[in-house]
């Protein structure tokens, strides 16, 4: 835990003057930071999306799995999602279209074999309690 923690604020210092990693034209300090440290409240469906894209780049787990929703947590480990997050090496996101409650995106990555890939999603949000939440999704 403490190794993992160590890397974290490595991996920060090195991109708070770099682009967001969700692909929006802020720096990543002004973009997804404050809401993955939690001093900030994602407003959109959208804006969450991407933020859990940048939380997969710099593997936040914990974050993850609190803003999926509670009904679908049992699902998904943070074991799970760390090694998801950390075998790929993220290259950019591109988002195709939205709507209030969906978000249609494409993750493209490398993956453990260097093999480029891209992960299609058409994604399913509910707002509740002042919170987005991600609820599931369909591979396309």
């Amino acid at each position: 835990m403490v190794s993992r923690q160590l890397v974290f604020n490595v991996n920060v210092s090195k991109i708070n003057a770099a682009p967001c990693y969700c692909g929006l034209p802020k720096r990543f300090t002004d973009c997804c930071e404050p809401l993955l440290k939690g001093s900030k409240k994602a407003l959109t469906a959208e804006t969450l999306m991407r933020s859990r894209y940048s939380a997969y780049v710099i593997h936040q787990a914990d974050y993850l799995l609190a803003t999926t929703h509670i009904s679908q947590r049992q699902y998904y480990s943070k074991a799970e999602i760390l090694r998801w997050a950390t075998e790929n090496h993220w290259i950019k996101l591109d988002v195709i279209h939205t709507t209030e409650y969906t978000v249609e995106f494409t993750a493209h990555f490398i993956n453990s074999h260097l093999k480029n890939e891209i992960h299609h999603e058409l994604s399913n949000f509910v707002f509740e309690n002042g919170n987005w939440f991600y609820v599931d999704g369909e591979f396309i």
